[in-house]
């Protein structure tokens, strides 16, 4: 196989902390963009946390061809993690620059014709965001959050870093939002309602929607069959969440904003 140099949009996904379902939601809106025709390539850049094997049921080893990794394939996208190229269980206890490095190493692999590249980042405001956004410049970045306030304390840093580094917020996305009772279907909010649509409000950023929390999105992710792959509610909300992601990019079913991997 030989890598084919071409123009493609890079959208980070990113949050303010831990535990907010980012993984779970990149995974997701990529297999949904897929769907909706989309030649797309999922880049798990949580270094110290990398979750998308498991996620996207694609723990394989990927092969490398003329010095570049060559992704593998996960219903229906494309994707590199560096928790392919480890053994399971293995802390990657690294510094700045190794993880700069293994950063190049996913987002330079052999992505062919992809056209969109969904950057799954770590928690927080570290090296691989800076990284990122100096080296391969994303076309819009995407904030995770629940709703409590704890939670878009730090999704509120998150995205005034990236506005620092120019990169525009092109969404805010509230997981986590409800859940409703397998017995009674009662709806009770244990993380709080509405918190992250207030916050875009206030700070002038699109609203792409919310997330319930379900047993059905946890069970799925666990076994490795995201729900966007599948049919049903849950597959519908991914792909309503994808199609106002690429209204937000300004693409329908014609062209892209342009990054250079």
């Amino acid at each position: 196989m030989t890598a084919e140099k071409r123009e493609r949009t890079i959208v980070a996904i990113g949050s303010g902390k831990g535990g907010v379902g980012k993984s779970t939601v990149s995974a997701n809106i990529a297999i949904a963009l897929g769907r909706l025709g989309k030649k797309v390539g999922l880049v798990d850049a949580d270094i110290y946390g990398p979750s998308q094997p498991r996620i996207m049921g694609q723990s394989a080893r990927p092969e490398l061809v003329d010095e570049m990794i060559v992704p593998l394939p996960a219903h229906g996208v494309r994707m590199l993690s560096i928790g392919q190229l480890i053994e399971p269980g293995t802390a990657v206890a690294w510094r700045g620059p190794m993880t700069a490095s293994a950063l190049s190493n996913l987002m330079e692999g052999d992505w062919g014709d992809c056209e969109i590249l969904i950057v799954d980042l770590p928690p927080g405001t570290g090296d691989v965001q800076m990284t990122l956004i100096q080296k391969w410049k994303p076309a819009g970045a995407v904030i995770v959050s629940t709703p409590q306030d704890l939670a878009l304390i730090d999704a509120m840093r998150a995205i005034d870093m990236f506005r620092k580094m120019d990169v525009k917020v092109i969404g805010l996305i509230e997981n986590m939002a409800g859940y409703a009772c397998p017995h009674c279907g009662e709806v009770s909010d244990p993380f709080g309602s509405g918190g992250a649509q207030a916050a875009a409000g206030v700070m002038d950023i699109p609203f792409l929607g919310r997330i319930p929390l379900t047993l059905e999105i946890r069970r799925a992710s666990d076994a490795g069959s995201p729900p966007a792959a599948g049919e049903g509610e849950e597959a519908a909300l991914f792909r309503e969440l994808a199609k106002k992601l690429l209204a937000q990019l300004g693409q329908g079913a014609g062209g892209l904003h342009a990054a250079h991997p």
